[in-house]
């Protein structure tokens, strides 16, 4: 059976993680989608563990520490992205694989930048390379979601939206569920 950890990235704390009018936490969001992920997941037959806490921040040591210490078969990551402080043009979605990423972390964002983008309709940020701690220090393939900017005003509606959530979780799950086949 096929392990995953979803982690809705950051914390139900976390300082400035939130949209310029403060009505959006980033955790908010990434947690509904990983709540929406886990349950499509698991009815696939899918063993899901969150690395992720909705009482307290769960730092990145103790996440990237579980997740290679489970020895799952991937890491997935959900976020909203923010450009500056305050609103602005910049939109879209975006997935990343760590700076020096393995074929199968390349071929699982792929799969799940496209799901997202054909599910969503959004602007297509492509598949990037990041240095994030939870991409570069998990020893699983490991990707990192960005579902959208809550500096922009339109996108940040939609981060709210619960049918959005449900989305961007159905796009993830198809694209995980393809890079597993």
């Amino acid at each position: 059976m096929k392990k995953i950890i979803i982690d809705a990235g950051h914390g139900p704390q976390t300082a400035g993680k939130r949209s310029p009018d403060g009505t959006l936490r980033e955790f908010m969001f990434n947690e509904a989608v990983a709540m929406r992920l886990k349950k499509l997941l698991i009815a696939e037959g899918i063993t899901v563990i969150f690395s992720h806490d909705n009482t307290r921040d769960v730092s990145l040591s103790e996440r990237i520490t579980l997740a290679n210490k489970l020895k799952v078969d991937a890491f997935v990551s959900i976020h909203a992205n923010a450009y500056g402080t305050d609103w602005n043009a910049a939109n879209g979605i975006e997935t990343y694989t760590c700076i020096q990423p393995s074929k199968a972390s390349v071929v699982m964002a792929t799969h799940v930048q496209q799901a997202l983008q054909m599910r969503t309709s959004r602007k297509d940020r492509g598949v990037k390379k990041g240095n994030f701690a939870v991409l570069r220090e998990t020893t699983m393939p490991a990707i990192l979601v960005e579902c959208g900017f809550m500096t922009n005003k339109e996108e940040a509606n939609l981060l709210k939206s619960q049918s959005y959530q449900q989305q961007c979780a159905q796009a993830i799950a198809f694209g995980v569920l393809c890079w597993l086949a």
